[in-house]
């Protein structure tokens, strides 16, 4: 059979052939070689990309020409000069196509990387810091934002996303808090620019940062990993679960068929005609007829406001709920939160509030566990020069009762995933240093994160190959309940996980153990922890000396009779108790291992701790808890000392 074809089909079918040629020959970039990029300053940049096999590729920077050729599988690479720090500049690359990069920024270059916590973004705790956002205007502090995504199969060179934002007003809000006020610190010391990589993922443990080969010292991951390898598994893993999840919701909603009517109803004499029942607000449901509950509860309140405030746009802040919620003034939707750790603030728009009677109601999503109210957090309106307190007796109505939901597989957190599809793609990137917040989600593995981090740390240092670059890491804050008693606790292990840690060279630690909050693993204070990591910094990256760069570190002890002594480093004006107060959250033992709140006190640069209920002591514990609240042991230069124990029991 003969087929017949015109000359306008040969011609543009050639056509068609040679522009995907060109196309696919035409010289690409990393994401991250972009607009705005800053790139590490004293160093031999590495510049990378794709094109055709065997091309010619030129590039112009900073009055030099760098030429090479790529080699059969289409990469290619230079390596730039060492610049000191400065810009803007801008780069021509130069092939079958060209390239222009400009605002080039010269200085330093930090991994942002850990979990939530270093994750959280600066609009997370915008109204903590007005005027940090308001002020901001700083194009040498920029941000480049990772993309989220994992892989178990093969390291990612490239990422589908992400560009460099100079910090103002507006992308400041998408900074990662710790991470700006870090570089702010720096900048404002040193006056050069800071690029930062945030590279962080909430909740991800340490093994997801980790590379298949640094894992075969841990069987237990490096053979989850090689399960999680099995994308038809994966795929219907994820299936299930949506599908779990989905058909959960659906069955809540089709039984809170009332919940559809309230929602419609705005007037609190309406609302009083259905039966209702009174709770305080905020509290969790412990105690109460909602504690066994899972499934949708209404909750109203009506308010009384004067003309004054008729009409008024307003903030509606309702602390922290447990899990989700969905929130209406006078009929009105304002907003909602899908799972249990974001602040509340919900904006009432003008209009919304009236004169006289204003009802809001907020239907809650009690997953599993107890839900609740969090208690020691805001709940009020905000109309800005008048606040209207929302505590107090509020009216519930259970609408639907639920089986608890099971939690999902987070397949993202899988170990080795985010090293492959996050991490990877820089390896290229020359860098200053990293700074890590991290260690809530490896709390209940406590003594196995004492070997996994270093090794994390090795691994990354091993496949940047760059040395014992500075790696910075936060102490995880207090948190949960205050023990009435002297106890045992994963997150006190944790954090000696972390402090033991500082046997590795080139690591410094910024402890947060007096900044936390009892009832919000993420703690609003943001500023601080970024301030103690520039301190490490200014001494591990940049070897200057400003005062302490830590609190005082627990060296060793000695017995004295009924007492122990303790010594300590990281004291070069002394050691001191916040506000002048006495010692607090000190533990004493004897031989029968049972600790019991001691007596401390500050003396010649030690410190003494004794008990009269203990005649032998052996053994002091300090902060030695989930929540130490009270720990008030620092050094002159005003920051804590670390959580300690002179045990291994």
């Amino acid at each position: 059979m003969v087929t017949k074809v015109n000359a306008k089909t040969i011609i543009l079918t050639g056509l068609l052939f040679l522009l995907g040629i060109l196309l696919n020959a035409q010289v690409r970039l990393p994401r991250l070689i972009s607009n705005g990029m800053v790139l590490q300053r004293d160093a031999n940049i590495k510049l990378w990309g794709w094109a055709s096999p065997g091309e010619k590729i030129s590039v112009y920077f900073a009055e030099n020409l760098y030429s090479t050729t790529a080699n059969t599988d289409g990469q290619w690479s230079v390596l730039l000069d060492p610049l000191r720090a400065g810009g803007p500049y801008s780069m021509q690359i130069k092939a079958s196509n060209e390239l222009l990069i400009e605002d080039i920024m010269v200085g330093d270059v930090w991994i942002c990387s850990g979990q939530s916590n270093m994750e959280l973004p600066m609009r997370r705790v915008s109204w903590v810091y007005p005027n940090e956002i308001t002020g901001c205007n700083n194009k040498f502090i920029r941000q480049f934002l990772v993309p989220q995504s994992y892989d178990f199969n093969r390291k990612h060179e490239n990422y589908s996303s992400g560009v460099w934002k100079p910090a103002d007003s507006i992308s400041v809000l998408d900074f990662s808090a710790v991470a700006y006020f870090f570089a702010k610190e720096l900048y404002d010391k040193y006056k050069i620019p800071i690029g930062l990589i945030n590279n962080a993922l909430g909740g991800s443990p340490a093994e997801a940062w980790m590379s298949e080969e640094a894992l075969k010292q841990f069987p237990l991951h490096y053979n989850e990993m090689q399960r999680f390898k099995d994308t038809a598994f994966v795929n219907r893993l994820i299936k299930s679960d949506n599908s779990r999840i989905r058909a959960w919701y659906d069955e809540l909603n089709k039984k809170d068929i009332e919940g559809r009517t309230l929602k419609a109803i705005y007037s609190q004499s309406r609302l009083a005609s259905y039966s209702w029942k009174s709770i305080k607000i905020p509290a969790y449901w412990n105690g109460t007829e909602l504690e066994k509950i899972n499934g949708s509860i209404w909750f109203y309140k009506s308010i009384c406001l004067s003309g004054l405030l008729a009409n008024k746009k307003a903030e509606l802040i309702l602390g922290a709920i447990v899990d989700a919620d969905s929130v209406f003034v006078n009929g009105i939707f304002v907003g909602a939160t899908s799972y249990k750790y974001p602040p509340r603030r919900y904006t009432i728009p003008p209009g919304v509030l009236k004169s006289g009677e204003n009802t809001i109601l907020v239907r809650v999503i009690s997953s599993q566990g107890v839900g609740g109210f969090v208690p020691d957090k805001p709940y009020e309106i905000n109309f800005g020069s008048e606040r209207i307190d929302l505590k107090g007796q509020w009216n519930y109505r259970v609408a639907s009762l639920m089986p608890p939901l099971e939690s999902q597989t987070f397949v993202r957190w899988k170990p080795g995933g985010l090293y492959n599809a996050m991490l990877h793609p820089l390896m290229n990137y020359k860098i200053k240093g990293v700074i890590w917040y991290q260690g809530e989600s490896n709390a209940g593995r406590a003594m196995e994160y004492r070997k996994l981090f270093p090794a994390m740390i090795q691994n990354w240092r091993n496949d940047w190959n760059q040395g014992n670059f500075p790696f910075l890491f936060v102490q995880l804050a207090n948190f949960m309940d205050p023990p009435s008693q002297p106890t045992e606790s994963n997150w006190a292990l944790l954090r000696e996980s972390q402090l033991n840690t500082l046997s590795v060279a080139g690591t410094a630690m910024a402890v947060s153990i007096d900044i936390g909050e009892w009832n919000d693993i993420h703690p609003l204070n943001k500023k601080d922890v970024g301030v103690r990591l520039a301190l490490a910094a200014h001494k591990v990256a940049y070897n200057q000396s400003f005062g302490e760069y830590s609190g005082p570190k627990y060296e060793s002890m000695k017995i004295k009779g009924n007492r122990i002594v303790l010594s300590f480093t990281h004291i070069s004006g002394g050691l001191v108790s916040k506000n002048n107060q006495p010692l607090q959250q000190f533990a004493i033992a004897g031989n029968d291992r049972k600790f019991v709140w001691a007596q401390a006190t500050i003396k010649k640069g030690k410190i003494v701790v004794w008990s009269k209920e203990i005649k032998h002591p052996v053994a002091v514990r300090y902060a030695w808890a989930d929540n130490p609240h009270g720990a008030n042991l620092y050094n002159s230069d005003g920051l804590p000392a670390s959580p300690f124990r002179t045990d291994d029991w």
